[in-house]
């Protein structure tokens, strides 16, 4: 069973393949002067270059974990969720609030996906 990282840098890999199972670390938006709808969006770009890098994609989702800094603004998120999201096909998910890593960043997403 092998391993493989890529995009890796100092302290991470951005995604890592194990046994037919892709792992995304936590994505956040670029452009983090628009709100929780525009960033989640920005996300789901980041999520879907790196499962297609992989040879996956959203259809093929196990999992995702959403980190919001601001439950008043859970909807925002899910519209954009729900907007990408595969709905024959949902994984799994966990929405939480948390402080993250900056006072403008509003999501930080991590997914998992078979390949």
């Amino acid at each position: 069973m092998s391993i493989e990282r890529h995009e890796i840098s100092g302290h991470l890999s951005r995604v890592v393949e194990h046994n037919g199972t892709v792992y995304v670390a936590g994505m956040t938006a670029d452009n983090k002067s628009v709100g929780m709808k525009q960033q989640t969006e920005q996300v789901f770009a980041k999520i879907d270059g790196l499962l297609a890098k992989a040879g996956t994609n959203k259809t093929k989702l196990l999992s995702a974990t959403v980190y919001i800094s601001d439950m008043a603004q859970k909807s925002a998120m899910n519209d954009a969720w729900l907007a990408w999201i595969d709905r024959k096909n949902p994984p799994t998910r966990a929405c939480v609030a948390v402080e993250l890593g900056s006072k403008d960043t509003l999501v930080e997403i991590v997914v998992t996906a078979a390949k």
